[in-house]
């Protein structure tokens, strides 16, 4: 059988280099100019940029499908240039067990057209050993908080379990914030409530407990106070860089989230720390417009991002605010770092998942996004969307149009295979 290669001709890569990528079986073979292929996509013009790796997304699915489910989120993911997305565990029932957590991974594979990995729950009841034998790719987020379908754990809870993930190898995922009594009745009262200040000494007791030997990192951070004190690596949300509570009304839930939309002097600090941050994630969290319309108390936080985070992210870039460099390494060198998993590149071997990105950007609109949310908090706003997407050496999303072929499961580095029908020679650390 004759091996299929494909040329992506005349891509104009990050550092301003124009140049042709040959890919054979979904890997990169060459970077460079003069080769002839009979499969040819035709770059000029477009920013060829490696397939992002959001390391937050809530997929929904299963009794909160009404929200979101596999299909509609990697179609999201895929308008958005994100070739590989993690699931987190709070979902219902939240993933304390291998059989729950592994019928999380079928309805995934059954559906999902992006590359997917799914991460388990941590709580005193978790069988964390038989999670990491069953696929893992890292416990958490873990809640030392309560927050949307998240129960909280119990501090001297907390330590053992930090342990016991170190002992396994395992990445640990932390969502770390300090609640205080009063009502929760606007967006300023949820900043109050959810103060940044108790953010950073969350951050700072969880990581004084943390194993040397335990990989630790903290979700969503919004504020320069936590980033300084993180004992771990960070992560940093696209709404916490983009949005502020100034931005909505005093009781617009649309800007609802766990942790709260900070001051615009905070949202503006965030940026002077980027070079501190090591990761951007969406933390994807649908609701539907019904949910976030009605009283402010009972809406659910938590704000659709998947889609638009690397768009607003490489407008950014355009407009000379950050590095492409400096992008690419925290929306997909370091997510993958983290996690354990190869990631793509133009570097020969690397796995062939890009999107090419038009030179100018646009004003978002929801009616454009894909997530069955239906509406996004930042209409309007600048955004470069990729024309076209390639997962493995094969166009993905072209148009407005999906291949048809399903991602790839990345279980962790403790996956023990069973021999169940969802697991397949070719999903292991791709």
């Amino acid at each position: 059988m004759q091996k299929r290669e494909l040329l992506l001709k005349g891509a104009l890569l990050p550092g301003g280099r124009r140049a042709d990528i040959l890919i054979a079986e979904g890997r990169v073979v060459h970077v460079g100019a003069g080769m002839m292929v009979e499969e040819t996509v035709d770059c000029t013009g477009l920013l060829c940029l490696p397939g992002a790796v959001d390391m937050h997304v809530h997929m929904r699915g299963g009794k909160q499908a009404y929200k979101e489910d596999w299909r509609t989120g990697s179609m999201s993911a895929l308008a958005g240039g994100v070739t590989t997305v993690v699931d987190q565990p709070n979902t219902v029932p939240p993933l304390t067990t291998a059989g729950v957590f592994a019928a999380r991974v079928r309805e995934a594979a059954s559906a999902c057209l992006c590359n997917f990995g799914v991460n388990a729950a941590v709580t005193p009841a978790a069988d964390l050993e038989e999670l990491w034998k069953a696929g893992a790719l890292a416990f958490g987020e873990t809640f030392a908080s309560p927050s949307s379908y998240g129960d909280a754990v119990a501090m001297e809870d907390l330590r053992s379990l930090m342990d016991r993930i170190a002992a396994l190898g395992a990445p640990m995922t932390v969502h770390a914030e300090e609640i205080l009594p009063g009502d929760d009745d606007s967006l300023s009262a949820h900043d109050t409530l959810r103060p940044a200040s108790g953010e950073r000494k969350m951050v700072e007791k969880i990581g004084a407990m943390r194993p040397q030997s335990l990989s630790l990192h903290f979700c969503h951070l919004s504020s320069t106070a936590s980033i300084d004190a993180a004992r771990g690596s960070v992560e940093v949300t696209p709404h916490h860089l983009f949005l502020s509570r100034e931005r909505f009304g005093p009781t617009d839930a649309r800007g609802k989230v766990n942790p709260p939309l900070r001051t615009e002097h905070e949202r503006k600090s965030l940026w002077s720390h980027w070079d501190s941050i090591d990761v951007i994630a969406s933390d994807h969290a649908p609701h539907t417009l019904a949910e976030k319309s009605g009283d402010y108390s009972a809406a659910p936080p938590g704000i659709p991002g998947v889609e638009t985070m690397m768009p607003l992210l490489v407008a950014e870039a355009y407009r000379g605010t950050i590095t492409l460099e400096s992008l690419l390494e925290k929306t997909v060198y370091a997510p993958a770092r983290i996690l354990g998993i190869s990631a793509p590149g133009f570097r020969k071997g690397c796995r062939a998942d890009f999107a090419l990105y038009p030179k100018e950007a646009s004003p978002i609109k929801a009616e454009h996004l894909h997530s069955k949310a239906g509406w996004t908090p930042y209409e309007g706003m600048d955004a470069a969307f990729p024309v076209i997407v390639f997962i493995g050496g094969n166009i993905a999303f072209q148009k407005e149009e999906y291949a048809a072929r399903r991602g790839a499961w990345l279980p962790g580095h403790g996956y023990i295979c069973s021999g169940d029908t969802y697991v397949h020679a070719d999903t292991a650390h791709l």
